[in-house]
């Protein structure tokens, strides 16, 4: 009897208990990864598109630029750290404060000195010239639809494309993974080829990929995108990953001669040479990532649980 009135006493204490809420973890990877990735591809769909309407406009350039772009940018930026934080339920890292401008100014300065380097040979060789003077108000424009444009493809294709697949596969399968997919966005472009997009998914994919390695934020891969590309159009004034609506840049600059050498209709960065310098930085990246021990290995799979 004793036991009994024990038992029914305990019982009235766990049913007067409050009733703990249950704490959601993080949602699957590939929930994660469906719904970041339609969401960043429809903000660079948004972004390409206002860039293609107003690139062969000085003016509009120069106002959408200077006005639009950069707000863009921070919306995008804004928008991936709070879905991290509904998804992933934590703070996104990869796009923090601490070292951002640093890092930006540090890949936007190596982007552009390595195209720099990369035009300035295909020229030796007699594959671009430049013929004078271009537009300063729409390389000012160009460079700050540039930043949307970095930023919304390093989210789409560093942020959520190759973090998340690392997490499975590994720092090797995802640059793959990244890679391949960075280089078949570019065939939607309207001068796009089979061979530049092949080109700009070794040299673009693999290198930005590897500079996210090194860096483990967003900030320095989206500062060599935005230095690379605004060199290619904003200032040496040639095609960028082949669109052919030709953006205004600083200088008016042609190609020409083999497409071997000089890129042809997609741009230089269908060119060798391109080819041979991001190759390397990205080979000297990789290797600065592994000192670093950022190289992460494949997840092994679970051993079966004895009977």
């Amino acid at each position: 009897m004793r036991k009994r009135a024990d038992s029914t006493a305990e019982q009235e204490r766990i049913e007067q208990q409050p009733e703990e809420k249950p704490q959601w973890g993080p949602r699957p990877a590939w929930v994660r990864l469906v719904v970041l990735l339609v969401l960043s591809v429809v903000a660079d769909g948004v972004i390409g598109s206002i860039y293609s309407g107003v690139q062969s406009n000085a003016v509009a350039l120069l106002i959408v630029g200077v006005l639009v772009g950069p707000l863009l940018a921070w919306l995008v930026l804004l928008g991936y750290a709070k879905m991290v934080r509904v998804l992933e339920r934590r703070k996104a890292g990869e796009v923090g404060r601490p070292g951002a401008v640093a890092e930006v100014r540090r890949g936007t300065l190596l982007g552009i000195g390595l195209f720099a380097i990369t035009i300035a040979i295909i020229a030796v060789f007699g594959g671009y010239g430049i013929h004078g003077w271009g537009n300063l108000a729409a390389a000012i424009g160009a460079f700050g639809m540039t930043c949307a444009v970095a930023v919304a493809e390093e989210v789409m294709f560093r942020g959520v494309l190759f973090r998340i697949v690392e997490e499975k596969t590994g720092t090797w399968g995802a640059m793959a993974v990244s890679a391949i997919l960075f280089g078949a966005l570019h065939l939607i472009n309207s001068g796009a080829t089979l061979y530049g997009a092949v080109s700009i998914a070794i040299e673009g994919g693999l290198m930005l990929a590897a500079a996210y390695t090194v860096a483990r934020t967003l900030w320095l891969p989206i500062g060599l995108h935005l230095g690379w590309n605004f060199a290619e159009g904003g200032i040496f004034g040639t095609n960028v990953s082949g669109s052919s609506d030709h953006t205004l840049g600083l200088f008016k600059g042609t190609v020409s001669g083999s497409s071997v050498l000089s890129g042809g209709s997609f741009g230089p960065e269908a060119s060798i040479i391109a080819l041979l310098v991001c190759g390397t930085t990205t080979v000297l990246l990789l290797g600065q990532a592994r000192r670093y021990g950022h190289i992460r290995r494949r997840k092994a799979s679970a051993a079966p649980t004895p009977a």
